[in-house]
């Protein structure tokens, strides 16, 4: 069952990293309630929604500051329509534009994968922009190459990565003065010959597209620094790429190349040379050995599959393929390397020469119990346990590993990882997303060794080297968080690490019934190395929104800071210097931990912030108890998300009845137990969490009704049990161990004649079997007979029945299915009263009929009346005074099921 997560997501995107560090701010309200930044020369309209309407507003009012931007960002999450109106416009009101980036990305997916803006053309009006030197527009919808881009003889830099390009047009040559140009992951098949006619492109990036060949022209490119061709389907280069003398980088890596160029280890000025991972098996003897090159992935020395001189000779065989049922748990790999999918769906591919000898793969699937599974405070689990054994094995190369997970639900900013054991330690790994279907969805990963491995969405992780000279960090979900590392705050190299998490200002007015009240994106850092750096370092945080520092009220503003070891936050504005601009708070630290600014009139503010950060870890999910109407006995626990209860329920009551779901409360994990005779559960929300029990009671149900109840506790089952009215009583939070208690009620047992099952048919009590062993009551003979379906036949032939008594059956009940089956098992069974073995004889009918599923019912429900048992044996040993039993009031009974 995927858990509904409550989305806490902030109302209002602030400004930019690049618009924050700038000093000077003008802020000019094109129209109420619509503000946008003007810096200096510099118009950015892509920091909140709405940009295309406030430059319709400024073009016609033309203020003398539109006249000074050579510099605007917009977004192009707009109408198209809007969009197009808009930037037909520009070249009229901004005549001196130099830098116009068009960009999408701004928002993010279910997956938190960056979104495309709606661009698919440009107005040719934007050829009149004479002064145009740097075009951006990434991230968008473009097929073809709009026309007026050809004609803007000044552009200097074009950036079209992540579009739909297909081919580049021939006159793209004529652009004189471009040095820089990007059409990273698009889908270019061919590249224009006219390419070599950029005598002053300087650097070139065609990496992620669909390249096969490359023109020989590219030589001509006589200015050319830096060229990257990586993750294509090149097999060979043209030997003019030696004629490339100013080249310094060239990334040729993922590709199918199985030889390069010999002139290219002669490049006066090359300095990396990256060609890992392609086919090739042999290179001139002056790129093997010099120390520019990158080579790993590739099988060199291997011996070509060259022709077979000898006819008698075998070739040389194909990767296998094995598909394993669920009744194996392990399978051999060779150095051939094989194809692996396994019964529970994961895919597995060893490349040949992962491994030097042969060797048996262990798999085992785990639920994910609370001491297996490492989550941080803000994560959430997509996928069960996967173990893979021989733990940490080494392969000689990596292993390939596509792992199914429930889809998350739409969150900003979050991220999809495995995660993996490592040297007694949980490590994410880098991770590749792939969709089958809408609602099949793999994470797919490199593993250098065998481990447990499972799926989690966290928030996106930020991660830098920090090197002694300093460094800059930036959230790229939230380019308005960012730390600035001083020179010096090291003295050896560090990773630092970034996550930025929302809550919604509607939960958070909620919790303190305060209108005014907001906050500020909760802030984690975290690093290796040393606790602290040898210089301040500077954080700089968003106001909380609708707040601004020309308006607020310092002391109404808290900076918090979470203390990792009491686990509590407390109020360190007194302690530290809070720099205030228009949108930003900066202050420093030495450590890192969890920060979080709050605007708020409240006092003890550390204990409201505990509160919140306790509501951002919620799992908003319903518990409900249904008895089914054809055996109330039977009785269907489940844990279901919030928005789903409705629907789940108008399907079922049709076959069950009960009380209504519970309310909401906080759920965490799945496993079940029996402790003390009671049925305990804790669910774990990532599954299908639908757990049917049966009930039974030592009281008289035909003198009378019995009422029981359904509780649902945190963690372990209490020593001491409530009544239904007590617990009631009992105050719900997130801190409470009792969640919910749900009633049952089982009705009052008629005679055989008003059973209700029949008017051909009734069912005689009985309980098959004997108390030590365990009993078979009418109620789960009813279960066995409701799961039979077609099959019953093919038991009954197991259970020894004549074929002539099935054909009788057949024809008295020939249009009630239920009918047939439960003539057939009540009439057997009432004829193995008394007679040992019976239950034995029916689990071995239901497997030999490849019914194992039942089978596994009837020996748990024969578990349970065994324990049962014992544990009465062992009450009447320990208190042989005690003659009564303990709980059997009408509203409790000893065998309620507790969950």
């Amino acid at each position: 069952m995927a858990t509904v997560l409550e989305g806490l997501e902030s109302k209002e995107t602030a400004a930019t990293a690049e618009d924050a560090a700038r000093p000077a701010v003008e802020a000019v309200d094109s129209r109420p309630g619509a503000p946008f930044l003007l810096a200096g020369n510099q118009l950015n309209l892509d920091i909140r929604p709405g940009g295309c309407h406030r430059l319709q507003y400024l073009c016609s009012q033309q203020p003398p500051e539109l006249l000074r931007v050579e510099f605007l960002r917009l977004s192009t999450h707009e109408d198209p329509g809007l969009l197009d109106d808009t930037l037909a416009q520009v070249p009229w009101s901004l005549l001196h534009l130099r830098s116009l980036v068009l960009k999408g990305g701004q928002s993010r997916g279910a997956l938190g994968a960056c979104l495309h803006g709606t661009l698919t053309t440009l107005p040719a009006g934007l050829s009149d922009l004479t002064c145009l030197a740097h075009l951006d527009l990434s991230f968008n919808r473009l097929e073809t190459l709009p026309t007026c881009i050809l004609e803007l003889h000044s552009l200097d830099a074009l950036l079209l990565s992540h579009n739909c390009l297909s081919e580049l047009p021939e006159a793209l040559g004529s652009l004189p003065t471009l040095t820089f140009l990007s059409v990273r992951h698009n889908c270019l098949e061919r590249l224009p010959t006219t390419l070599g006619s950029l005598s002053t492109l300087q650097r070139l990036d065609l990496s992620e597209n669909l390249l096969d060949t490359i023109p020989s022209e590219i030589g001509d490119l006589s200015s050319l620094i830096e060229l990257n061709l990586a993750s294509n389907r090149l097999q060979n280069l043209p030997a003019s790429l030696a004629g490339l003398r100013s080249l310094q980088l060239l990334v040729l890596h993922s590709n199918l190349l199985t030889s390069v160029p010999t002139g290219l280890a002669h490049l006066p000025l090359i300095t990396r040379l990256d060609l890992r991972d392609n086919q090739l098996r042999d290179l001139p003897e002056e790129l093997l050995d010099a120390p520019f090159v990158r080579l790993q992935g590739n099988p060199l020395g291997e011996a070509s599959p060259a022709p077979l001189s000898p006819p008698d000779v075998p070739p040389i065989p194909e990767m296998p393929r094995l598909f394993l049922t669920s009744d194996l748990d392990s399978f051999l790999v060779t150095p051939h390397g094989c194809s692996v999918t396994l019964a529970c769906g994961v895919r597995l591919q060893f490349p040949a020469g992962a491994t030097t000898t042969p060797i048996t793969i262990r798999y085992r699937l785990w639920l994910p119990e609370p001491h297996l599974v490492s989550l941080g405070p803000h994560d959430f689990l997509l996928s069960g346990v996967l173990e893979l054994q021989p733990h940490g094995v080494a392969f000689q190369q990596d292993v390939s590993l596509w792992l199914l997970f429930v889809p998350p639900r739409v969150r900003r900013c979050r991220e999809v990882v495995v995660r993996t054991r490592s040297d007694n330690s949980w490590n994410d790994l880098e991770t590749h997303l792939e969709e089958e279907a809408p609602k099949r969805l793999w994470a797919r990963c490199q593993v250098p060794h065998f481990s447990w491995f499972l799926v989690v969405l966290r928030p996106v992780s930020n991660t830098c080297l920090l090197p002694p000279e300093g460094a800059l960090l930036c959230s790229s979900g939230h380019p308005e968080v960012k730390v600035t590392f001083p020179s010096g705050a090291t003295e050896e190299p560090r990773q630092v690490s970034m996550q930025v998490v929302h809550m919604a200002g509607l939960e958070l007015r909620a919790l303190l019934e305060e209108a005014e009240a907001s906050v500020s994106p909760l802030l984690c850092l975290s690093q290796n190395g040393p606790p602290s750096f040898l210089q301040p370092v500077t954080v700089q945080l968003p106001l909380p929104p609708g707040v601004t520092g020309f308006s607020l009220d310092r002391s109404h503003l808290h900076l918090l800071y979470r203390t990792p070891s009491a686990a509590t936050w407390d109020d360190i504005t007194t302690q530290v210097v809070l720099e205030l601009t228009h949108l930003y708070a900066r202050f420093q630290v030495t450590h890192f931990s969890w920060y979080w600014l709050w605007y708020t009139t409240k006092t003890c503010v550390g204990g409201l912030a505990r509160k919140a950060w306790e509501r951002l870890r919620l799992h908003r999910v319903n518990l409900i108890a249904l008895q089914r109407r054809r055996d109330p006995e039977q009785v269907l626990l489940q844990c279901l998300p919030r928005n789903k209860v409705d629907a789940t329920l108008s399907r079922l009551l049709d076959r069950y009845h009960g009380p209504e779901p519970s309310d909401t409360v906080e759920m965490f994990e799945d496993r079940p137990d029996c402790v003390d005779g009671r049925i305990c559960f804790v669910f774990y929300s990532h599954l299908k969490n639908v757990k049917e029990v049966y009930i039974t009671t030592t009281l008289d149900r035909e003198a009378q009704a019995v009422r029981g109840q359904v509780s649902f506790y945190r963690g372990s089952l209490p020593m001491e049990v409530p009544q239904e009215a007590e617990a009631a009583r009992q105050r719900k939070g997130t801190d409470a161990l009792w969640m919910a208690t749900l009633p049952i009620k089982l009705p009052r047992l008629r005679g055989p004649q008003g059973s209700g099952q029949g008017t051909d048919f009734s069912l005689m009590p009985l309980n098959l079997g004997d108390a030590e062993t365990g009993f078979l009551t009418q109620s789960n003979l009813l279960s066995v007979a409701s799961r039979l379906g077609p099959d019953w036949p093919a038991v009954a032939l197991n259970l020894g029945m004549p074929y002539r008594v099935l054909q009788r059956i057949r024809h008295e009940f020939r249009d009630d299915l239920d009918g047939q089956i439960r003539h057939m098992l009540f009439s057997w069974a009432e004829r193995q009263a008394g007679q040992p073995g019976a239950v034995g004889h029916l689990v071995q009918a239901l497997e030999q009929s490849d019914r194992q599923d039942v089978a596994e019912e009837v020996r748990a429900i024969l578990e349970l009346g065994r324990h049962k048992y014992q544990d009465s044996i062992r009450r009447t040993g320990l208190a042989p005074e005690d003659s009564t039993v303990p709980g059997t009031s009408a509203s409790q009974t000893p065998e309620s099921a507790q969950a």
